[in-house]
């Protein structure tokens, strides 16, 4: 059984940064592809940013690219979402998930398999 936990969230000011972690076990990630997902409140959960294990190709949405930036370490094995130049709408609850070998920010949240329990960002004055 894969289990994923997701650290670093917390409030930071517009133009800010955090690094989100997204550490496993249980598993060896090396066969997984790993997705963020951020959920506003009254909003449905919408894909961020996921990185394949099978080419290691990354995938972003149009409103954080450029900002955003997915890396995993397979030594630590965990993945990070460094996030710059927050905005207001970026604040949610972060959430990583897992899925075997391709994945990409279309893929629906229900075609993972494995979840964090989330992070809670917040980008405010």
């Amino acid at each position: 059984q894969l289990q994923l936990v997701e650290s670093g969230g917390g409030l930071v000011q517009p133009g800010g940064s955090l690094r989100l972690s997204c550490a496993a076990s249980g598993r060896s990630l090396d066969y997984y592809a790993i997705g963020w997902f951020r959920q506003a409140p009254g909003e449905e959960r919408e894909g961020v940013s996921c990185i394949s294990s099978s080419d290691g190709n990354t995938d972003y949405a149009d409103s954080v690219k450029g900002r955003f930036t997915i890396v995993k370490d397979n030594a630590k094995n965990t993945v990070y979402l460094q996030m710059n130049r927050l905005k207001p709408e970026d604040t949610g609850v972060y959430y990583c998930a897992a899925v075997m070998y391709y994945c990409s920010v279309d893929v629906h949240p229900d075609d993972y398999d494995y979840w964090g329990q989330g992070t809670q960002v917040t980008v405010s004055s």
